[in-house]
């Protein structure tokens, strides 16, 4: 099946032919179901090609998955409850306490987080590029707007940031505020990076507001573009500009190694072993959301994960497209909620 993506919000509307759409509910006998998944850019290849597979095994259901950012999605995931609000979430970073509380307060109590997969969050350059290594350290220095809290940030060359880095402009392609992505460019890496100095580490215990603002807020004076949810958009820019780099999940990188190549961080390589095992240190959890409320509506919305679950194993399909599979007692774990659904407790969240 075809699909049809446009930069924002990028959409993919799987429907079978010959039927007309429609949401659970609605209609008489054979009315086709209809998911709507929202969310992360990172975690949408995958949901669309169980979906693909999907509707080909369930014609009277139609599933369109929409590519709005993590952030953005919870925002219409939590907006309610009904034919309006979508059923599914996609998101590249677990649910805050705050988004949760959205949910609840808005009819949505019956939250259920399933961990699909794990990701590596990848810095990536041209192919020509000359940044082989950079650590946590290096990324924070170059990006932050304040840098361990002692004034505006200056640095315009990667040699300013680290004496041993090339005289290399400062310029990465990065995630917007809305994308689950950008958190985790803000847990892995600027946060790390803040945290190597001591008095920030000690600061978080003393002060966590001010010590956020410090560790996460990215300056912006052009150092740091935002690109957008069009993952191919960023490869793109970043192959034809040469030094400049970019901040995106693992499996656009392996689509897309004859265009653009990963930047080691702290002399690790992104690789299906160094992300399993968590070595890398841009490794990640990502997750999908379903609201508790609309399974009786929507039975198919049971069969779809359950879909999901026998397409995310050890060479699977979606290992295929760059999704890196749980091991051992996590992918136990995993096969075991897809199954029962149990419902989020919030007592775990942040």
């Amino acid at each position: 099946m075809k699909k049809i993506a446009i930069a924002l919000p990028l959409v993919v509307a799987l429907a079978a032919c010959g039927s007309n759409g429609g949401n659970a509910g609605e209609g008489g006998a054979g009315a086709k179901q209809q998911i709507k998944v929202v969310g992360s850019s990172t975690v949408y290849p995958f949901t669309t090609a169980v979906a693909e597979q999907f509707q080909k095994d369930n014609p009277n259901v139609s599933v369109v998955v929409e590519s709005t950012g993590t952030g953005a999605g919870m925002k219409l995931f939590c907006g309610g409850v009904g034919a309006n609000f979508p059923d599914i979430e996609d998101a590249s970073r677990a649910i805050k306490k705050s988004e949760y509380d959205s949910c609840v307060a808005n009819g949505a109590k019956t939250i259920i987080e399933v961990p699909i997969g794990i990701d590596g969050l990848t810095i990536i350059e041209g192919k020509d590029s000359q940044l082989a290594n950079l650590t946590q350290a290096d990324i924070y220095k170059a990006l932050a707007a304040n840098p361990f809290g002692k004034g505006p940030n200056t640095a315009q060359t990667w040699k300013d940031v680290n004496p041993a880095l090339p005289a290399i402009k400062i310029r990465v392609l990065g995630p917007p505020p809305t994308s689950g992505t950008r958190d985790s460019l803000a847990d892995l890496y600027l946060e790390k990076g803040c945290n190597s100095d001591p008095a920030m580490e000690a600061l978080k215990k003393s002060d966590d507001k001010k010590h956020k603002d410090i560790c996460t807020k990215v300056r912006e004076d052009g150092a740091y573009v935002e690109a957008g949810e069009n993952d191919n958009l960023l490869v793109q820019k970043v192959s034809s500009e040469p030094g400049t780099l970019g901040v995106l999940g693992f499996s656009y990188l392996e689509e897309n190694a004859d265009k653009v190549k990963p930047v080691q961080i702290a002399g690790v390589s992104p690789t299906e072993a160094t992300i399993a095992d968590l070595s890398y240190p841009g490794a990640r959890k990502l997750y999908i959301y379903i609201k508790g409320e609309h399974l009786p509506a929507k039975p198919a919305i049971k069969d779809f994960v359950a879909a999901y679950s026998k397409q995310w194993g050890t060479g699977g399909p979606l290992e295929k497209r760059g999704l890196v599979p749980f091991a051992g007692a996590d992918a136990e774990a995993a096969a075991k909620q897809a199954t029962e659904l149990k419902p989020l407790d919030p007592a775990t969240l942040k």
